[in-house]
């Protein structure tokens, strides 16, 4: 049977949400970025991000285009392997 999977991940994008989300100003805690993406009309808790971080769980289209909103990015750049 066919696994839809990137590398044994769910997505392509969690590595790189880690890294931008450590790197925002101040400390962004995976609670705080649920909260950045509820405030974005995402309806997403903690637990969500962390999973996506992981590669645990899929990332639909309009969650990506709205995390890469919130890093000020490109859908583009944020699929990029870093």
């Amino acid at each position: 049977m066919y696994k839809n999977r990137a590398n044994g991940r769910n997505n392509l994008v969690g590595e790189n949400v880690k890294r931008l989300r450590k790197n925002l100003k101040g400390t962004v805690s995976q609670k705080d970025f649920a909260e950045m993406l509820q405030r974005a009309g995402i309806d997403i808790d903690k637990n969500a991000v962390g999973r996506i971080e992981t590669g645990k769980r899929f990332v639909i289209d309009i969650e990506l285009k709205a995390i890469a909103n919130l890093f000020n990015i490109t859908c583009d750049e944020l699929l990029e392997n870093q």
